[in-house]
């Protein structure tokens, strides 16, 4: 009984519901972007990997929610909330680099991201996309990810996989 009376209450508390954001064109246009990731990705992962990772990264942009609660982390005892979308920088630092930088050669490519990043101070790449470059944010999307972690090994790791211990004696199989 205590639990109907405990979801009655919870059923007359207001909701805050909180919408992922729309991603503006602007912040994403699909040609810089995969300009950028040609310069910042491994060559291994080739167009449709690039494409993929590109994909990935503009669906977490536009699913993004600001202000939401994060778990604590073990051992820590503060609730964080989520802080402004990294994607509010875009415009700026894609304008930054030029109307015409999908169009450079890659090495000039790689030239201006190289020191777009030095102006921008950035010597580590984040944890997550943070906003402090659109290129280094590609970076830390697509390098913190088990399908980075799989390629570095060269093996299935499957790092975020949830596995059982059958086989865990094995090593993961290799990548072909």
């Amino acid at each position: 009984m205590k639990t109907l009376g405990t979801a009655g209450v919870a059923a007359a508390l207001p909701v805050r519901v909180r919408h992922p954001q729309s991603v503006p064109r602007s912040e994403t246009d699909p040609r810089t972007l995969h300009a950028i990731a040609e310069v910042v990705l491994p060559s291994e992962l080739g167009a449709a990997g690039r494409r993929g990772v590109v994909d990935g990264f503009v669906r977490w942009l536009r699913d993004y929610v600001e202000g939401v609660d994060t778990d604590h982390g073990y051992g820590f005892t503060r609730i964080r909330q989520t802080g402004p979308s990294p994607a509010k920088a875009y415009p700026a630092q894609v304008a930054a680099l030029g109307a015409t930088f999908a169009e450079l050669p890659l090495a000039e490519r790689r030239a201006a991201i190289e020191s777009a990043i030095a102006a921008a101070r950035i010597e580590r790449l984040p944890n997550r996309p943070n906003g402090g470059h659109i290129a280094t944010d590609l970076m830390a999307f697509y390098f913190n990810s088990a399908a980075a972690s799989d390629l570095c090994y060269r093996a299935n790791i499957g790092r975020d996989e949830c596995r059982g211990l059958p086989g865990s004696e094995n090593p993961p199989p290799p990548i072909h």
